[in-house]
């Protein structure tokens, strides 16, 4: 898109004199030898439009400037405190009274679920059980009879085989309550329950309710999903070509929904690879608690990018047109029909990081900074009178 500026009332009063100049002069440039023809990306003046044109130049600069980084992404939570609740065994629903929105605290009881197969494994461990102490008894009892010799050794061996089997068996059964959320250690033969508590394993505020009495939920089913907002991080997308203006530790400021209220984050991890829609991924921790901003928002967020000694020249010498940016440099003094004039040659840049006054500017190769005088103030009024009115010299 091309960049337009409105005219000052200084550049139309030079255009008008400029103008006016070459068509009051054109007798005598035809009595006057030939001049020479200027390149279409040079524009030459009289040191009095030099004056009127307010243009003055200046010298590249090595400068460190931190600049800053516009970019987009989202809000996002750390696996850890995103819960996605499921009953293993499945089950009825029996009651429940969370809605999405409410908080909850790790051990807190979403809903109460029913299940015959709750009962029978109940009934397996203690039976189990009670097996598997009889079976203790009697190895301990033939351990001792084997070592008086009443016992024979193919015996002892049947009975050890038997209280290993019997162990297995009440340890994988420990394992199935735990699963369903019941503690062996309190269970006892008068405490058989049908009913089982589904318990929040982590605090935070509920997502989506996937559940109503009475509906029939097998162990793949999402119930419930928790999320803890605590603990929220920002994931952000920058070009390739900004992957170097980035590092962990830098500060981000963001905002939400169009809001004016500022929020802060700190990168903690930079993207390992380029996307192939050529973008590169950041990860910023939040560093302060927001009610307002929650997993999924769309932020706009500003990255003070790391200060590094670049070429730079004052903002106002860069000047736009046709989507790219030029800067205007001194190229040579001459003298014509008794007149002095200045060439100022147009030459393409590439803008880098800009703190406001000043902007880092990639120069073509081989270019001598050294020695290059910049136009730093007038910029534009070159640019205007190159554009609208062709040469500026009679």
């Amino acid at each position: 898109m091309t960049t337009y500026r409105l005219f000052s009332p200084t550049f139309l009063f030079l255009l008008i004199f400029i103008l006016s100049g070459c068509n009051g002069g054109k007798k005598a440039d035809q009595k006057s030898k030939e001049t020479e023809t200027l390149t279409p990306d040079v524009v030459e003046l009289r040191a009095d439009q030099i004056k009127l044109a307010s243009i003055e130049t200046g010298v590249i600069e090595i400068r460190s400037l931190s600049g800053s980084l516009k970019v987009n992404g989202t809000v996002s939570v750390a696996p850890q405190n995103l819960a996605t609740v499921c009953m293993p065994l499945g089950g009825f629903i029996k009651s429940t009274a969370l809605m999405p929105g409410n908080a909850v605290a790790k051990g807190q009881t979403l809903a109460i679920l029913e299940n015959q197969e709750f009962v029978n494994i109940q009934e397996n461990y203690l039976e189990a059980k009670s097996k598997l102490e009889f079976a203790e008894a009697e190895l301990k009892r033939h351990t001792e009879l084997y070592k008086d010799d009443v016992y024979s050794e193919k015996n002892l061996q049947q009975v050890t085989a038997d209280y290993k089997s019997l162990k297995a068996q009440v340890k994988a059964l420990e394992q199935k309550l735990a699963l369903i959320g019941i503690n062996p250690a309190n269970l006892h033969e008068d405490d058989i329950s049908r009913s089982i508590a589904l318990v929040s394993p982590i605090s935070g505020y509920i997502k989506t309710v996937n559940i109503n009495i009475g509906k029939f939920v097998s162990p793949t089913d999402v119930l419930f999903e928790i999320v803890n907002g605590d603990k929220l991080f920002l994931e952000l997308s920058l070009f390739e070509k900004d992957a170097d203006k980035v590092a962990t530790g830098q500060n981000i400021r963001f905002f939400i929904n169009n809001e004016r209220e500022q929020h802060d984050a700190v990168i903690y991890q930079t993207g390992k690879l380029v996307n192939s829609d050529k973008t590169y991924k950041v990860y910023a921790t939040v560093t302060d608690k927001c009610k307002n901003v929650l997993p999924g928002m769309y932020v706009n967020a500003i990255i003070e990018a790391s200060g590094n000694e670049v070429t730079a020249v004052p903002s106002e010498a860069i000047v736009s047109f046709d989507d790219k940016d030029y800067i205007f440099v001194f190229n040579k003094s001459k003298e014509e029909d008794g007149k002095q004039f200045t060439e100022y040659r147009m030459v393409q840049i590439f803008k880098g990081v800009s703190d406001g006054k000043y902007t880092e500017v990639r120069l073509p190769e081989g270019w001598d900074i050294k020695t290059a005088k910049v136009v730093i103030k007038g910029a534009y009024n070159l640019l205007s009178a190159m554009k609208n009115a062709g040469e500026m010299s009679c």
